[in-house]
C-alpha cells in the first residue's frame, strides 16, 4: 500500500513553488515548453507575460496546455548524493487575460518586479491556468528514501478538493 498524497498536499506544494514547465501545442500542431513564474490564486496558476509572446500566440490558438512543477529534493550537509526532482503534473485549459480581468492584488503579486514601472506594465498580459482531472505525482509527500520505489513514489490526486472527498468516500 502506497502512501498517497491528497489534493490539498498536492495544491500546497503548488503554491510553495515559484517555477514551472508550461507545455503547449503551437499552430502547426507542434509540442513548444517554456519555463515559467506564476502564483496561484483560487486554484488557478497565473503567469505573467508579454502581449506578444509566442506563448500567449500559441494559447490563444489552442488553450490545451500541460504544467509540469519540478520540486527539487536534497539531503541536508550530504548535497552530492543526487536525488530525483519530485514533480506534480497536471494538464488543463488556459486563456489570456488582461490586467483589468483580474484583482489588482493579483497583478501586483504576478508582476512584482516590474509592476512599479508603468510603462513596462502597458505590455502585459497574464495566463491563466485551470488544472483539470488528475495530478499526477511523483515524490509527493513521501520520504525521500522511498523514491527509489516507483510504485511508492507515484501518485494520482483528483485537481478539485470535493472529487477528492468523493474517492474517499467510495475507497471506504
Amino acid at each position: 500500500m502506497t502512501n498517497q498524497p491528497t489534493t490539498s498536499d498536492v495544491w500546497d506544494a503548488i503554491k510553495e513553488e515559484p517555477f514551472a514547465v508550461l507545455g503547449m501545442v503551437t499552430a502547426r500542431n507542434e509540442c513548444r515548453t517554456v519555463g515559467i513564474i506564476y502564483e496561484v490564486d483560487n486554484q488557478k496558476l497565473y503567469i505573467g507575460t508579454d502581449k506578444d509572446a509566442w506563448k500567449v500566440r500559441h494559447i490563444q490558438g489552442n488553450p490545451h496546455v500541460s504544467i509540469t512543477i519540478p520540486i527539487a529534493k536534497r539531503i541536508p550537509l550530504v548535497p552530492w548524493v543526487k536525488i530525483p526532482a519530485a514533480t506534480i503534473t497536471f494538464s488543463g485549459t488556459a486563456k489570456v487575460l488582461m490586467k483589468d480581468e483580474v484583482s489588482d492584488d493579483l497583478v501586483k503579486r504576478v508582476f512584482s518586479y516590474v509592476s512599479h514601472n508603468d510603462k513596462l506594465m502597458v505590455t502585459t498580459c497574464l495566463i491563466e491556468v485551470t488544472p483539470e482531472k488528475d495530478f499526477l505525482t511523483y515524490g509527493i509527500g513521501i520520504p525521500m528514501i522511498q523514491m527509489r520505489d516507483h510504485a511508492k513514489a507515484r501518485g494520482r490526486v483528483p485537481v478539485n478538493l470535493a472529487k477528492q472527498h468523493e474517492k474517499e468516500a467510495v475507497a471506504s
